[in-house]
């Protein structure tokens, strides 16, 4: 229920905010309107403090996964493809499609089953030939640079902090 909750509340800050309308995202794709990005680097800074505060009671459990080069450039041309030929990504189309806007309908949940689809039909020559080049293990971030978490945490919230306030002062 609170991953409901959440999801509700998130989904009902990005309608607020004004990124399930096309052409705020078309704005980004373009670099005429940073209200995406804004959002996105807010909501990354939120969640990243938000968890790590959550793991110190022990609320939450991280469950790292391995990655590689291939699949992280997989993902990302899957990703961008289909958000720059809809305008939507899977959070911004649910909240397009909460909504009212068919074209979130029409194009974004048929669009990410299409897309599924070809992605689960390519699934074993992909597996065989890319996903696993440049494989890096379960390697985190602290890790890579051998320190602790809450340095990290700490670090990449002032860069993004200061990274927003300068978008801001300069008028974009």
């Amino acid at each position: 229920m609170l991953g409901l909750l959440m999801g509700v509340c998130f989904g009902f800050l990005l309608q607020r905010s004004g990124v399930t309308h096309y052409k705020v995202i078309m704005g980004q794709l373009t670099l005429t309107d940073w209200t995406v990005l804004k959002v996105m680097l807010s909501a990354v800074v939120t969640g990243m403090i938000g968890i790590h505060l959550l793991r110190i009671p022990g609320l939450v459990r991280l469950h790292k996964k391995s990655g590689s080069v291939g699949s992280t450039v997989i993902g990302g041309l899957i990703f961008g493809i289909g958000f720059g030929l809809l305008g939507y990504c899977p959070g911004t189309m649910a909240g397009a499609l909460g909504q009212g806007s068919l074209d979130a309908l029409l194009g974004g949940v048929l669009g990410m089953l299409a897309g599924t689809g070809i992605y689960a039909a390519l699934y074993e020559p992909l597996e065989k030939r890319i996903l696993h080049v440049g494989d890096f293990g379960k390697l985190t971030l602290p890790e890579l640079i051998n320190t602790g978490t809450w340095p990290v945490v700490l670090s990449m919230t002032g860069i993004i902090i200061l990274f927003l306030l300068i978008l801001e002062l300069s008028g974009v």
